[in-house]
């Protein structure tokens, strides 16, 4: 009698298949889980959820930043700096959620990473120092957006400023440039080199940086 061939086959064709079931459940379950495995990228080259950039290397104004992760808004207000703030505005700072989740992960920045600031201004004040009162007490309110300013994270690209690039998108309402081409050292990166840690500010972020 002819053996079942549907239950007696050769030992590596079961293997086969075993193997190959592995990896579609793998597949499959970081498709449910929203685990995106091997986005982390080498030093010097680019994850496809990193910048954009044109033929002339100058960095794309990233779309739907507002859909990152938030991680907090520092305020310089003019009136707490003799009237000379630099950036009088709240710093709105987001980074893509593949990002936070690798510093998460590693306590560092992965390349590829963009940090983005988006300046929005207080509400006018009625106080000398800027500040008004509203409903929670006396403050500092936001009010109309007035700029962008980008650092991207990348060891290849920016190996003279401690691997990490900075753009300016206009310090103004929108409409914003759509590109914009890297800082000079002195605008932005000595300052970061000088005063944070490994070039970005993470103490102020830590509430949800270092998120239990």
């Amino acid at each position: 009698m002819k053996p079942d061939t549907a239950i007696a086959q050769p030992a590596d064709a079961r293997t086969r298949r075993t193997h190959t079931a592995i990896l579609l459940a793998s597949l499959v379950g970081g498709a449910i889980f929203g685990l995106n495995t091997g986005n982390y990228a080498r030093a010097g080259s680019t994850p496809e959820w990193g910048p954009q950039w044109t033929t002339d290397n100058q960095l794309k104004l990233p779309q739907g930043y507002h859909r990152w992760i938030f991680l907090g808004a520092p305020l310089t207000p003019h009136g707490l700096n003799n009237g000379k703030a630099g950036f009088p505005e709240f710093h709105n700072v987001y980074v893509q959620p593949e990002a936070y989740q690798a510093y998460r992960n590693t306590g560092e920045f992965p390349e590829g990473t963009i940090l983005l600031k988006e300046l929005q201004l207080t509400k006018p004040g009625t106080y000398a120092d800027g500040s008004r009162d509203e409903a929670s007490g006396r403050g500092y309110f936001p009010g109309k957006a007035n700029g962008i300013d980008i650092s991207v994270k990348d060891s290849k690209r920016f190996r003279d400023t401690n691997d990490w690039g900075f753009f300016n998108f206009g310090h103004h309402a929108p409409p914003y440039a759509q590109t914009a081409a890297v800082q000079p050292k002195e605008a932005c990166a000595s300052c970061h080199e000088a005063n944070a840690t490994n070039m970005v500010f993470s103490e102020f972020y830590k509430p949800v940086l270092d998120a239990k």
